[in-house]
């Protein structure tokens, strides 16, 4: 793969992530809140409850992006507050969640960013307790189909910056994929496969070492 596409590939990786972060709103998001009749919005209160329910989560992922890129790899999650992507070679990017920080880190160039986690989809998983009926969020859609439930949200401070979709498998409750459109209309589809939840998972995995400082990162 050309380094050049490596780079454009890192670009859609971290947008995947810090779709929250003002850019020019080249398409504007359908901010519209969704009529929810009462079996939407109990089926609604099931995500949430079993979003909550999650302390652990440990998945293969494949990511794609409309603008072509692709993308395989690992996440882990733990509530509250950690999380961790991990992408398969020749993609040298690795992005960890500590300490309230998203931390995108490119490995073949050795450079580091830190971003507000609150700001991103990741700060959203990674919450102690998750409502999906809060003021900070818009519910925009919810799709029920056969065994299937597709939820759409914007956030309320901004809700152009872009919109967030969580796709669920249904009884029994499972997230199977979300989908990420920013702001310029690019949309990131990341897809889990095999995920184990609830399985014990090795703290050190959500500790960054800062190559450049030896600065460790931690959410202990």
């Amino acid at each position: 793969m050309q380094i050049r596409h490596l780079k454009r590939l890192g670009v859609a990786l971290l947008l995947a992530w810090v779709f929250f972060m003002p850019t020019t709103h080249a398409h504007a998001q359908d901010a519209t809140p969704a009529k929810l009749s009462e079996a939407d919005r109990a089926a609604v209160g099931r995500i949430e409850e079993y979003l909550n329910s999650v302390s652990t989560l440990e998945s293969r992922f494949l990511q794609a992006s409309s603008n072509g890129s692709y993308a395989e790899g690992k996440m882990y999650l733990s509530r509250p507050g950690k999380m961790r992507l991990q992408y398969d070679p020749p993609v040298p990017i690795l992005i960890i969640v500590a300490k309230g920080n998203l931390i995108y880190v490119d490995k073949e160039l050795q450079q580091v960013s830190y971003v507000d986690a609150n700001d991103t989809p990741a700060g959203f998983l990674v919450r102690e307790e998750i409502s999906l009926f809060g003021d900070d969020l818009i519910i925009t859609g919810l799709m029920r189909e056969a065994q299937t439930l597709r939820l759409s949200l914007v956030r309320a401070k901004d809700p152009l910056e872009g919109a967030l979709t969580l796709v669920f498998s249904d009884r029994p409750m499972q997230l199977k994929k979300w989908v990420v459109t920013d702001a310029q209309g690019v949309t990131t589809t990341v897809s889990l496969m095999g995920a184990r939840v609830g399985a014990k998972i090795d703290p050190e995995l959500f500790v960054f070492r800062d190559p450049r400082t030896n600065n460790t990162w931690d959410q202990f």
